[in-house]
């Protein structure tokens, strides 16, 4: 499917709506992400650009954004993120993962934190889960590891201020679950299906929108 041209977070979140995923930056699928589809200049300049659409693409299509391919960003459809997840998470809601001893130590202190307060700036959940200034990179891993297994996805960006009340700088990413951000809607349907009936239909799918692309591509995304 030969996408669009993206001048606007509008354009950006009809686009997610209509084919489901779109990877943030150029993957090994060619023509298959925002970077290719947004002219150059949108990039860097005083215009708004792709970084700063991404809140308003989240809100607007209340669509899933996150680390989801390769530790990469990914907008992911409500209508296909709970098969997504069922995928990547195996089946198992993150209490199940607990009890079974899979869940990893830090990442369980990240979901406890966000079960007891469902929405958090990167820089609050950082210090409610005692990551130092110097556990950024550590921090970085835990949050990264929980989306690609989809147990969190990023709901907004918070910019700082000037005095006159103008955003700037780098957004702080709003973490929270995909339970608490799309309710009903992702709960009744995330264990629906077996994982494999899950991997059927997003396969099935996105080979009809990327019939170019390879069965190991396809594979490789879906997978992580």
């Amino acid at each position: 499917m030969e996408l669009p041209e993206l001048h606007s977070a509008e354009d950006l979140a009809a686009l997610v709506e209509e084919i489901g995923f779109l990877p943030f930056f150029k993957n090994g699928i060619e023509g298959f992400s925002v970077q290719e589809h947004t002219p150059p200049e949108l990039w860097f300049s005083d215009l708004e650009g792709p970084w700063e659409w991404k809140g308003p693409v989240i809100q607007t299509a209340r669509c899933a954004y996150g680390k989801f391919y390769k530790g990469k960003a990914v907008y992911i459809s409500g209508k296909y993120f709970p098969d997504f997840a069922n995928i990547r998470r195996d089946g198992y809601d993150y209490d199940a993962r607990m009890d079974e001893g899979l869940a990893r130590g830090r990442d369980v202190g990240v979901m406890q934190a966000l079960w007891k307060e469902p929405s958090l700036v990167s820089k609050t959940l950082k210090s409610r889960v005692c990551f130092s200034e110097e556990g950024r990179r550590a921090f970085d891993g835990v949050m990264t590891h929980l989306q690609m297994g989809c147990y969190v996805v990023i709901e907004d960006f918070v910019y700082p201020t000037d005095k006159r009340g103008k955003p700037y700088g780098w957004g702080l990413a709003r973490y929270t679950t995909p339970e608490a951000f799309f309710g009903e809607a992702f709960t009744g349907r995330v264990y629906r299906n077996k994982p494999e009936a899950s991997y059927e239909l997003i396969f099935g799918f996105l080979q009809r929108m990327h019939p170019r692309a390879t069965q190991k591509q396809l594979e490789n995304f879906i997978l992580g």
